[in-house]
């Protein structure tokens, strides 16, 4: 801020100028100092980097069906099976592959103690990737309207 005066009517009052001078100073200074830095970003290391394959690699997961009939029957990928032989299959299909998938499917009116059994006969083994198999049609909920058997209070 300059402390000129304008003529006569303006003595003593400061003048509000803005002297530019010191920030073309110091944007010089910074364009410098780009100039100067802007090579280094650039440095690169120079590495042989792997080639990748344009297809994917992937193996066909192989998966164990499980099916458990009203009467506790079961099957082992269409094969009936008794509980001794279900065990016995899935010592060895651990032993072999432990990460192998297994389907299992439950008739709507098998007792959960069927299903509970199996399961845990399969956990046992160190088979652990277990999906249950639904049918989606099957999924229906009730008629829960208007008061209906069904309906919530």
């Amino acid at each position: 801020m300059g402390l000129g005066t304008l003529g006569s009517g303006g003595a003593g009052r400061p003048m509000a100028e803005i002297n530019i001078i010191p920030l073309v100073d110091v944007m010089l200074v910074l364009l410098v100092v780009f100039i100067v830095t802007a090579p280094l970003l650039t440095h690169a290391v120079k590495l042989e980097l792997p080639q990748a394959s344009s297809r994917p690699n992937v193996a066909p997961a192989e998966h164990i069906e499980i099916a458990v009939q009203r009467d506790g029957q079961m099957h082992w990928n269409g094969e009936a099976v008794s509980r001794a032989e279900l065990e016995r299959r899935a010592w060895q299909l651990a032993e072999r592959a432990a990460d192998t998938e297994i389907h299992l499917k439950g008739d709507a009116a098998v007792p959960y103690g069927e299903m509970a059994w199996t399961l845990s006969a399969l956990a046992r083994r160190g088979l652990t990737r277990v999906g249950f198999v639904t049918d989606p049609g099957e999924a229906v909920a009730p008629d829960r309207g208007a008061g209906g058997a069904g309906a919530f209070p």
